[in-house]
């Protein structure tokens, strides 16, 4: 039987150890992230993981 989308998602997710995080971000945040990820034609997720990355080296 076909898998749905859901299904496939979910597997390739789990192979490839992807999880999901959920954040409350005020309004500015957001427009930052959004401008950014715009601005360097990069999605919103490689902006959040690359200013993590750049985080954690400062520390």
């Amino acid at each position: 039987m076909a898998q749905s989308q859901t299904e496939r998602t979910r597997k390739y997710h789990e192979k490839n150890g992807i999880r999901q995080k959920t954040f409350a971000l005020d309004t500015d945040t957001i427009a930052l992230l959004e401008r950014l990820a715009a601005e360097r034609g990069e999605s919103q997720t490689t902006v959040f993981k690359a200013a993590l990355r750049l985080l954690a080296a400062t520390e």
